[in-house]
């Protein structure tokens, strides 16, 4: 039996679908557990303006509660026709118990009649927090465009109808969305912050 050196982080989702493309993308630097596994069934009040006082909402909410290290992702699509909608609303830009697909519909209706190209960007904020330290907040983006329909059965959330140098982010492989996607650039940050951190604590020894 191979047991984990790694130390444990609780991921601040309930998405399987995050959890998963989060564990490829930090790729063995923590063993990751989602609020399920952690045995977290408080209430998350995610009322922030933007996606990064999400993400730090999430994280600090579970914190608390855990005692625990934990990372919270806040991500979204931002679609310019649309004066910035759905934002931190999009995983519940149909109401608060909608899913994937009646968020979709409900952004192909408000964008019919809006000519190509329909520019968006996917914007993820993440937040890292452990109990008597600062918060971490690192972001990332990826621009692309909206397109006139669904494409693709992979990923999830607005997948389907986001492209990216002409393909929507669906129809990719979980790998070429890793080396792509905006939570994919925000981990990259994230790792840059902590390894920062890391040499400095270093260098004061």
């Amino acid at each position: 039996m191979i047991i984990s050196t790694a130390p444990r982080l609780i991921l601040a989702t309930r998405n399987n679908g995050k959890a998963r493309e989060m564990s490829a993308l930090l790729g063995g630097r923590f063993t990751l557990a989602t609020l399920t596994e952690a045995g977290f069934d408080g209430v998350i009040e995610e009322n922030g303006d933007t996606f990064a006082m999400n993400a730090a909402i999430k994280a600090e909410t579970v914190c608390r509660a855990l005692k625990l290290p934990v990372l919270a992702d806040d991500s979204g699509l931002v679609v310019d026709a649309l004066d910035g909608e759905p934002g931190v609303f999009s995983a519940r830009y149909a109401g608060r118990h909608s899913n994937d697909a009646a968020n979709n519909t409900l952004l192909l209706e408000r964008l019919r009649g809006v000519p190509a190209p329909r520019t968006a960007r996917f914007v993820c904020a993440l937040a890292l927090a452990k109990p008597g330290s600062p918060t971490i907040i690192a972001e990332g983006a990826r621009e692309g465009e909206i397109g006139l329909e669904p494409d693709g059965v992979g990923g999830f959330g607005y997948d389907p109808l986001f492209y990216y140098e002409g393909i929507s982010f669906a129809r990719m492989s979980a790998e070429q969305k890793n080396r792509v996607s905006h939570r994919a650039a925000a981990v990259r940050n994230l790792a840059a912050l902590l390894d920062a951190g890391a040499d400095r604590s270093r260098s004061r020894r």
